[in-house]
């Protein structure tokens, strides 16, 4: 981890400039903030001892939500990597919240939970908001999220005909705020779905139908939208360590400020309403990498939309799957800030103000330092991934117009361009590529497949033009469609992925002899593979 943040470290500097975070959320109920120190000899509020009376707006108990063991198929969807033993559970304190307001947090719990619960009421209930604001506070739990907000005010709406990317989270009931000068750290685990009830086949050996009971899936998590804001300063640190998801809310997710690191065995991120939810980031500084402990996991992925205003956003996709550093079903839209991100798969940027470049690679990169350089050979943009990846995503409004090269190490890389559009794109439309598009459709259809790109001898340049199109293969069903010679499709709308790790044009950017100089203007959005790299 240690290594990880350097890099990030090296990220921010190169990409400077902090966001100013917004007002904390205010207190609703108007009461000075109750403060919280977590101990494993001795929890105490406002300076005295907790109390176990569930009555109380804090409390403790034995009573942590885990997938237990050996239930059988009826009890849930958990296989037996998610199971825990009740001894397990009991061996976790869980600090209960029961009422509007600002609570304060400090101290380390070593197994343990903090849980914010004001009633199923709570939902529908403006007044039912509660900060919790991290101020030296470390958490772990080895069978849940070691944070979660069960029932507070729902500010946002989960009707899929009615959504859209511009939401107010402002009055959010979940919110938390890191406080300036400290470091948090969360590590936390999840919970597998649990029926609350089902319906088996005929037969009685599956079940065919359920509703769900429980089924939290990262370290740090919320059931309602969540506010996470920085302090005054912004320099608070919140490190997220976790077993499967890094930091999920069930609908609405918006990022305000802070320096949040997160580290992950599935997607650092997730906001997982279908087709609704939207992640926004407004400010502070987002570093993500998935370590690949469950196989895959993507950098940030929102089942509904990606808007991202302003901080800088590192995020790295797993090394092995086919995941990508920025996902999400609805689009991305990229407005302000920075964004270094990495996978194996692309997800589109839909739209936004923000100056990008794609780069496409033939092999998955492991190693080394990328670097944008302008003309003057100043450094624009660094990254050192520590993850494998195929694609590097950069955005950042210090892409100002001139001539770029682009760097691994101390070799200049030479860039093709594959395709490109430019900016100013509203809401769902695609700007037109040049010579032509393929069917609607098509190009969401085209799997990894096994197309190998043309091999390439040491320090030979060969440009896209001049690939020789009968080596193309030939389209049979689940196949990559032939494309017209010297077409390059356009994406078409809703179809959010283009499949890794092969590149579907057998494009790809290599380390040569010959010096590549490629041209940003401002508002162009550039897309590389091989060939000769110039402007659209």
């Amino acid at each position: 981890m240690k290594k990880l943040f350097a890099c990030f470290a090296a990220v921010m500097l190169l990409l400077s400039g902090c966001s100013t975070a917004p007002e904390v959320p205010e207190n609703k109920n108007e009461n000075s903030d109750v403060v919280i120190n977590l101990s494993d000899t001795g929890i105490t509020v406002d300076g005295s001892e907790i109390t176990s009376d569930s009555t109380e707006a804090v409390y403790s108990a034995n009573d942590i939500v885990f997938y237990l063991e050996d239930q059988g198929f009826t009890y849930g969807e958990g296989t037996e990597k998610d199971e825990h033993s009740q001894s397990e559970a009991d061996a976790h304190t869980v600090v209960h919240i029961t009422k509007p307001g600002r609570y304060v947090l400090s101290g380390e719990l070593s197994l343990g939970q903090v849980a914010v619960d004001l009633g199923e009421n709570a939902k529908k209930d403006p007044e039912a908001v509660v900060t919790l604001v991290f101020n030296g506070a470390s958490i772990t739990c080895e069978v849940a999220p070691a944070v979660i907000f069960y029932n507070v005010y729902e500010c946002g709406s989960d009707d899929e005909e009615t959504a859209t990317m511009e939401v107010d989270t402002s009055k959010a009931g979940a919110n938390v705020v890191i406080a300036d000068g400290t470091e948090n750290n969360i590590n936390g685990s999840y919970v597998a779905r649990i029926y609350e009830s089902y319906e088996l086949s005929e037969d009685g050996t599956e079940v065919i139908d359920s509703e769900k009971l429980h089924k939290y899936d990262a370290a740090f998590y919320s059931k309602r939208t969540m506010n996470v804001t920085g302090g005054e300063k912004g320099n608070g640190i919140l490190n997220i360590n976790a077993e499967n998801e890094g930091l999920d809310s069930e609908l609405h997710l918006t990022i305000n400020g802070g320096i949040i690191n997160i580290t992950s065995g599935n997607d650092g991120i997730n906001t997982n309403e279908d087709n609704v939810s939207v992640t926004t980031i407004n400010g502070g500084n987002l570093s993500i990498i998935c370590s690949g402990a469950t196989g895959e996991g993507d950098g940030i992925d929102s089942n509904g939309w990606l808007v991202i205003n302003g901080g800088v956003v590192t995020a790295q996709a797993c090394a092995t799957s086919g995941d990508a550093g920025i996902d999400s079903d609805k689009g991305i839209y990229i407005n302000g800030g920075k964004v270094l991100a990495t996978g194996n798969m692309l997800d589109y940027i839909a739209g936004g103000e923000q100056t990008y470049a794609v780069f496409s690679f033939a092999e998955r990169q492991n190693a080394g330092t990328y670097a944008l350089k302008n003309a003057d050979g100043e450094i624009a943009a660094e990254f050192a991934p520590e993850n494998d990846f195929t694609y590097l995503i950069i955005a950042s409004d210090e892409l100002l117009p001139g001539e770029y090269t682009f760097w691994l190490n101390d070799i200049q890389l030479s860039a093709g361009m594959m395709g490109g559009f430019r900016g100013g794109m509203q809401g769902g439309e695609r700007p037109q590529m040049p010579g032509g598009e393929i069917p609607e459709g098509e190009m969401s259809k085209m799997p990894s497949g096994e197309q190998e790109p043309p091999k390439m001898t040491e320090g030979e340049q060969r440009p896209f033009d001049e690939m020789p199109g009968e080596e193309r293969p030939e389209k049979t069903d689940g196949e990559r469609p032939e494309m017209p010679e010297g077409e390059i499709p356009q994406i078409p709308d809703g179809e959010g992925k283009m499949p890794m790790p092969d590149n579907p044009f057998g494009n790809e950017i290599q380390s040569g002899e010959s010096s590549t100089v490629f041209i940003i203007s401002k508002g162009a959005n550039y897309f590389f593979g091989v060939g000769k790299a110039k402007e659209l």
